[in-house]
């Protein structure tokens, strides 16, 4: 896993002077996978490149502390494109439109002040490119119910892995 982490900070170093500059100090960076460990080992670099971007937006990262807001956005933007490139790599367009839905759902449900940002960063991870996602994610975005992405979860990957996921998710938001 210290390969995935290393990449993020190596490749975001490389592309830019302002990334390198919003890292955090080796030691106050937490290398901790949240979401990867319910899906498969081939998507866990751009799963984890998309949620550091995702909690450069709303919470508190891991790998990085931008300056100011603009670099924050700029930064959370470039973490998501990244990911999507990654994740393209690794299988294809159906996984890189179940990305594209986390990214648009998940900024739709914390604009509006709901929850199940969770549920949707859990099932899309366990099922990514599946195509067993419609259902449930049209559930959260039109009655505010992550109720079926929580089970989904839970049923590909298990409740132990979901539950420690979703703990870990809320204490790293804002």
């Amino acid at each position: 896993m210290a390969d995935l982490w290393d990449a993020i900070v190596l490749e975001a170093s490389a592309e830019s002077e302002l990334w390198r500059e919003a890292l955090l100090p080796s030691a106050q960076r937490e290398l901790r996978a949240v979401f990867s460990p319910l899906g498969e080992e081939r998507f866990a670099l751009g799963l984890e490149t998309i949620y550091e971007g995702y909690l450069i937006h709303y919470g508190t990262p891991r790998l990085f502390a931008p300056a100011d807001p603009d670099t924050a956005l700029l930064l959370g933007d470039y973490l998501y494109a990244h990911g999507l490139v990654r994740i393209a790599g690794a299988d294809g367009v159906d996984s890189v439109a179940d990305l594209a839905e986390l990214i648009s759902l998940s900024a739709q449900v914390r604009a509006e002040g709901r929850d199940g940002d969770g549920s949707l960063w859990a099932a899309t991870a366990a099922l990514l490119g599946t195509k067993r996602l419609d259902e449930a994610r049209a559930a959260l975005r039109l009655r505010g119910d992550a109720g079926a992405l929580d089970a989904l979860a839970r049923e590909t990957a298990g409740s132990e892995v979901v539950d420690q996921a979703l703990a870990t998710h809320r204490s790293r938001l804002r």
